[in-house]
């Protein structure tokens, strides 16, 4: 079997944990602290976060999308291919080492999204992304650590709060959508989406299409 090479190797901001990029033949993978965060292999739940979002969305006039974490560039790839010729897709990236990965090791791995005209790249937190202006997206994806219940950067509970909710639903125009990416389910999340004031579904989504591991998408609709 092919061995993992260490491709690069960066701190995280704010954070002082470990980032590394390993390629094994056609195959990559992001650690973070020596845990598997993402692997090129696993995207269909980040494809199906994109797809439940955008799709709902797609006829708006000039939809514009947000989206928290860039990865390895899948779920930005699936909402433009579910976006018609006139949305707009911000991405918020925290890590620049992330960001150029995607314009070198990983471009191939998604079609090269951040060349997509329609892709903006804001090397920000995506918490004060959301905060920057109110009814400002017609969907809001956090695709962030491991989701709400499953941190590995205790920072990003934030996002997750009731107040982190109440800032992303501000954000959100008039039936704008946010989803929310898990690696495990959690009956707490889903009540505070609904003590926010959001409709909520719950969905079941696969790793690997309809194989690999279950994963969580919640998709919450402002009134």
């Amino acid at each position: 079997m092919n061995p993992w090479v260490l491709l690069d190797e960066v701190v995280v901001p704010g954070d002082g944990g470990a980032m590394k990029l390993f390629q094994r033949a056609f195959e990559f993978s992001i650690s973070v602290k020596n845990d598997e965060l993402m692997n090129s292999r696993m995207h269909g739940s980040e494809d199906a976060l994109a797809e439940l979002c955008c799709k709902p969305i797609a006829d708006r006039k000039n939809p514009r999308v947000l989206i928290g974490g860039l990865g390895m560039g899948f779920t930005l790839r699936a909402a433009l291919d579910n976006l018609g010729d006139t949305a707009e897709v911000v991405v918020a990236e925290l890590v620049p080492a992330v960001i150029k990965w995607n314009q070198t090791h990983l471009a191939e791995l998604a079609g090269k999204p951040l060349e997509d005209p329609r892709t903006v790249v804001k090397q920000s937190d995506v918490g004060l992304v959301i905060k920057e202006q109110a009814d400002a997206y017609d969907a809001i994806m956090l695709d962030v650590d491991n989701g709400p219940d499953a941190l590995t950067h205790e920072g990003n509970n934030k996002l997750y709060t009731r107040a982190g909710i109440d800032v992303a639903k501000k954000a959100l125009r008039p039936g704008g959508l946010l989803g929310v990416w898990s690696a495990e389910p959690g009956t707490s999340f889903t009540k505070r989406l609904r003590g926010a004031g959001f409709k909520v579904e719950e969905v079941t989504v696969r790793a690997r299409g309809t194989k690999g591991r279950r994963h969580t998408v919640w998709l919450a609709e402002k009134k």
